[in-house]
């Protein structure tokens, strides 16, 4: 993920403490792309599943680590389905690139065990209808940002028939699903508006 951003940003982040906003604005950017990652893996539990529990979805940070989801899934004829799951991270980085220098942001997250951030999806008129959901909870950080940033966000886009022999197997429409609502530090809070 490339975003641009003043040079003073990175210079004042270094040193590991969450200081600013603007730090807090940077401790959700670490986790941006994990969030699609975490969608993707919860719609892959979802297409597999022949019970409510679905197996555990696992994935890579671009740099380390790991991200993991697990949970359970509505069953049934019903085109509308619920996705009730967790989100665990272990050591887990991204690539992060804050400025046209190409300066990186290292960070990593993790997540504490039993206290694992939740995602929660709702599908309509599935395979080609629409997504709503919630994804909050706190992530742990270490390296140029030492800190907990916690996540309240809502979700919401449109869904896609996902190729395969399930005629309901579906997926979110990347590039179109907006994500809004707070990523929150020690040293203040990002009013998060996107659309990834």
């Amino acid at each position: 993920m490339r975003l641009t951003w003043m040079l003073v940003l990175l210079v004042a982040c270094k040193g590991g403490a969450v200081n600013t906003e603007a730090d807090a604005e940077l401790a959700y950017t670490g986790l941006d792309d994990m969030i699609g990652k975490a969608m993707g893996l919860g719609f892959d539990g979802f297409n597999a599943a022949d019970s409510a529990n679905i197996d555990e979805q696992a994935g890579t940070g671009d740099v380390s680590g790991t991200v993991a989801v697990n949970g359970q899934v509505d069953q049934g004829n019903s085109d509308n389905k619920n996705m009730r799951l967790t989100v665990a991270l272990a050591e887990y980085s991204d690539t992060v690139l804050i400025n046209d220098d190409e300066d990186e942001l290292t960070v990593t997250y993790w997540t504490t065990e039993g206290s694992e951030p939740a995602l929660d999806l709702t599908l309509r008129s599935i395979p080609d209808g629409t997504l709503e959901g919630t994804m909050s909870g706190s992530f742990d950080m270490e390296g140029d940002l030492e800190d907990t940033v916690t996540l309240e966000l809502t979700l919401a886009g449109p869904l896609e028939a996902d190729d395969g022999d399930d005629d309901d197997a579906t997926r979110r429409v990347a590039g179109q699903t907006t994500i809004t609502g707070t990523a929150t530090t020690s040293a203040g809070t990002f009013d998060v508006n996107l659309t990834r």
